[in-house]
């Protein structure tokens, strides 16, 4: 038996998948939000950052 027809069915079989998969995903809005959450890291913090530890003499031994 060729290996040639069971890898071309197989390779269909991935594909179909895969667009049925894409169409679902389509239809659930799951990529309507992609546009935003690539450009998040690139958006500047809002909340204040923590402000520096106050600092303390070295412990002497008394």
């Amino acid at each position: 038996m060729s290996i040639v027809p069971l890898l071309l069915f197989c390779s269909l079989v991935l594909v179909a998948g895969s667009i049925v998969l894409f169409v679902f995903s389509a239809k659930q809005g799951d990529c309507h939000e992609a546009d935003r959450m690539c450009l998040l890291p690139l958006a500047d913090d809002a909340e204040a950052r923590p402000s520096e530890p106050p600092k303390t003499s070295p412990n002497v031994n008394q």
